[in-house]
């Protein structure tokens, strides 16, 4: 089945080895994606400053440097840009590691064609679209979600976030004092038929906390985030950091991997 993508949605593919490069070239396009290829990590980094792709699809093993360092370079680069990573490296560190860099994906090879284009279907559908809907900002305490703008600010200070790290956020804070499952974030934020680690939404909420923390260290005295409360063998709830956890749940600790 062709992707329901526009013909304006780029892909940049970085992956060393010929047959994998072209036959992503190749599967992609009959997909109705615009892709181009490259073969080192320096290409790649030249490639996204030169044509802005919407999606990069990016192999960790490159001859010239780490895929990770790649990752983190263009997430810290371009905020909104859709990263997957392919890989051969299976190990669950390797996943965190890749997703904490940035990538809001993460294939292990071999993958099947028909497996990457509805990942990258589901992830593109959670886009942003410019006929959706505005939605006013969210207050949350000290806390403003402004989903039209993708913006958070703590108090007068900008949070710089991810894109799946403003997604859930903006999740939690639509619903703010409200229990939300892990099942509701995964199939809300990724996909309903997600295949990938539980440790994703993990990382995600401990990523989420930390930029939270330091812009409120950051940014004026008196401003505090709202807590990020783990409730254990259910999900996450939002609130204010004045209001205290009730009986059996636990703010701001460890996440839970159930």
């Amino acid at each position: 089945m062709a992707a329901p993508s526009s013909p304006q949605t780029r892909i940049l593919v970085i992956e060393d080895d010929e047959v994998i490069g072209r036959h992503l070239e190749t599967g992609l396009r009959g997909g109705g994606y615009a892709c181009t290829w490259c073969r080192t990590g320096t290409s790649g980094i030249a490639e996204v400053s030169r044509t802005e792709p919407d999606v990069v699809l990016l192999d960790l093993g490159l001859p010239d440097s780490d895929g990770v360092d790649i990752a983190r370079r263009l997430r810290t680069d371009r905020p909104s840009l859709l990263i997957v990573i392919l890989t051969a490296r299976s190990d669950e560190i390797d996943v965190i590691a890749g997703l904490d860099a940035g990538a809001d994906d993460y294939l292990v090879k071999p993958f099947s064609l028909s497996v990457l284009l509805a990942r990258l279907r589901a992830h593109l559908r959670r886009r942003p679209s410019v006929a959706a809907p505005q939605e006013g900002p969210v207050l949350v305490g000290d806390l403003t979600v402004d989903v039209a703008a993708r913006r958070c600010l703590l108090g007068d200070h900008e949070v710089m976030l991810r894109p799946k790290e403003f997604e859930v956020l903006a999740l939690l804070a639509r619903r703010s004092g409200t229990a939300v499952s892990r099942e509701t974030l995964m199939a809300q934020v990724w996909d309903e038929n997600w295949f990938g680690p539980t440790k994703t939404l993990d990382v995600t909420i401990a990523s989420l906390r930390r930029r939270l923390s330091e812009s409120a260290a950051a940014g004026r005295t008196g401003v505090r985030p709202p807590d990020i409360t783990t409730l254990r063998g259910h999900g996450y709830r939002l609130e204010t950091s004045d209001s205290s956890p009730g009986l059996g749940e636990e703010a701001n600790g460890p996440t839970d991997d159930a």
